[in-house]
C-alpha cells in the first residue's frame, strides 16, 4: 500500500515536470551540441547538457504549475494536473521548481561553463516572468514574445561547447524563436473553449480562427525563409538545405490546407505535424554537422 502511494506521488511530481515537452527542448539541445562541436560532441558534454537542461526545464515547468494553478482548475485539458487538481501542495510545487534551477545551474557551471548556466537561468526567468506572469493573461501576442523561452536550449548548448554565443546559435534560436507561435496557435485552435472560459486571451479567442489561420501562415513562410537564409552562414550545409525546403513547404501545406478548410477540421494534423517538423529538422542539424558532403 506503501509502495503504491509513493509510486503515485512520484508520478505526480514527474508530471509537474511535463516531460513530453522536455524530450523536444532536448532535441534541439542536442542540434546546437552537435553544430557548436560541427560533429559528434564529447558525451560527457552531452550528458550534463540533457541532465541539466532537463532539470531546469521541469523546474521551470514545475513553477507554472504553481502560478497557474487558478486557471489549471477551470481548463478541462488541464484540471486534472498534480497542482490543479490537488494531489500537490502548490508550495512544494514551487519548492521543487525552484530547487531544480538551482541544480541545473550549478551542474552546467561545474562541468560545462558560467555562461550555459547563466543562460540557463534567464530561461527559466523568461518562461516564468515574461511569459507565464507578465503576458500569458494579458495579450494575444503572449506566445510571440514568452515562447522565446523555449527557443534557449540549442543556445545554451553552443555557449556550453564554446563558451560563447556564435552566429549559428542565434539562428537555431531564431528558428525555434519563430517555430513557436504558428506550432502554439494551431494547439490553441483545437483547445479555444478552454482558454476562453479561463480568460487567457490566446489568439483564436480574441481575433478568431480565420485570423489564427493567417498568422500560422505568415509565421510558417518567416520560418521557412529563416531557415533557408541559415545556408548564408556556411554553419550548415546541403543535407540540412534540403530537408529545411523540405520540411518547410511541407508545413506551408498544412498550414495553407488548414487556412482553406472551414473551421478546424484540418488543424490536429498541422498541430501534429509541426511538432514533427522541429524534431526532424534538428536531427537533420545533427546529420549535416556529422556527415562531409
Amino acid at each position: 500500500m506503501q509502495y503504491v502511494l509513493i509510486k503515485y506521488v512520484v508520478s505526480d511530481y514527474i508530471t509537474l515536470t511535463k516531460p513530453k515537452i522536455i524530450s523536444l527542448l532536448l532535441i534541439t539541445a542536442l542540434g546546437g551540441l552537435f553544430l557548436a562541436s560541427k560533429g559528434v560532441p564529447e558525451w560527457q558534454l552531452v550528458l550534463v547538457v540533457l541532465v541539466a537542461g532537463s532539470l531546469a526545464a521541469g523546474g521551470a515547468n514545475a513553477i507554472n504549475h504553481f502560478l497557474d494553478r487558478d486557471i489549471d482548475y477551470i481548463m478541462h485539458r488541464t484540471k486534472s494536473r498534480p497542482v490543479a487538481g490537488k494531489r500537490i501542495l502548490p508550495r512544494n510545487a514551487l519548492i521543487f521548481g525552484v530547487l531544480l534551477n538551482i541544480v541545473a545551474f550549478v551542474v552546467l557551471a561545474v562541468f560545462a561553463n558560467p555562461l550555459s548556466a547563466i543562460l540557463t537561468l534567464a530561461a527559466t526567468l523568461v518562461y516564468v516572468f515574461v511569459y507565464t506572469i507578465g503576458l500569458k493573461r494579458r495579450t494575444p501576442q503572449n506566445i510571440v514574445i514568452g515562447g522565446a523561452a523555449g527557443a534557449f536550449p540549442p543556445l545554451i548548448a553552443w555557449a556550453a561547447v564554446t563558451g560563447n554565443v556564435g552566429l549559428g546559435a542565434i539562428y537555431l534560436f531564431a528558428i525555434v524563436f519563430f517555430w513557436t507561435p504558428p506550432h502554439f496557435w494551431a494547439l490553441a485552435l483545437m483547445i479555444k473553449e478552454d482558454y476562453s472560459e479561463a480568460g487567457i486571451p490566446m489568439l483564436p479567442v480574441v481575433k478568431g480562427d480565420l485570423e489564427t489561420k493567417k498568422s500560422i501562415v505568415l509565421y510558417v513562410v518567416l520560418l521557412l525563409a529563416l531557415t533557408l537564409m541559415m545556408l548564408v552562414t556556411r554553419e550548415v550545409g546541403l543535407i540540412y538545405g534540403i530537408a529545411a525546403a523540405v520540411l518547410g513547404l511541407g508545413w506551408l501545406y498544412y498550414a495553407v490546407r488548414l487556412l482553406r478548410t472551414e473551421g478546424i477540421l484540418k488543424d490536429k494534423s498541422t498541430y501534429l505535424y509541426s511538432l514533427a517538423y522541429l524534431a526532424l529538422l534538428f536531427v537533420f542539424i545533427m546529420i549535416d554537422a556529422s556527415v562531409t558532403i
